[in-house]
């Protein structure tokens, strides 16, 4: 499995990508930006990720633009809904509204900081992808 991994803090971006590590390759991005630019190449050279997880609160573009613009981006390479990359919301912010936005914005998932590996992997059971 293919994964990218946005988070600008040092402590969590570690933590998420051991957790993740025996599943795959994982990229990581410190920034919204610089997550936009891997995610467009992956899907230019036909080797999309299979997941994404996007902190909210991160320098450049915030994590819900982020996934707002990468749906967009896949609409132009004419990838679709559920043939999409998954989407996990990694945030510290539970309130409704950044919820809302990120699920209208067709995120698969919404973990609420601080994350563990028993959460992690449900959610990745839960989207069936392990």
């Amino acid at each position: 499995m293919k994964m990218l991994v946005m988070e600008d803090e040092f402590v969590s971006r570690s933590v998420l990508m051991e957790i993740l590590a025996p599943y795959g390759t994982i990229e990581s991005a410190e920034n919204g930006r610089e997550a936009l630019e891997k995610f467009q190449k992956a899907l230019q050279s036909s080797e999309r990720f299979d997941i994404v997880f996007l902190d909210i609160m991160v320098p450049e573009m915030n994590g819900q633009d982020v996934l707002k613009n990468m749906r967009e981006m896949e609409q132009q390479y004419g990838v679709f809904a559920l043939s999409g990359t998954k989407v996990v919301m990694t945030t510290a912010l539970g309130d409704f509204n950044n919820v809302k936005t990120a699920f209208k914005h067709q995120c698969e998932a919404y973990l609420i900081k601080p994350l563990d590996r028993e959460k992690v992997v449900s959610a990745l059971q839960g989207l069936g992808i392990v």
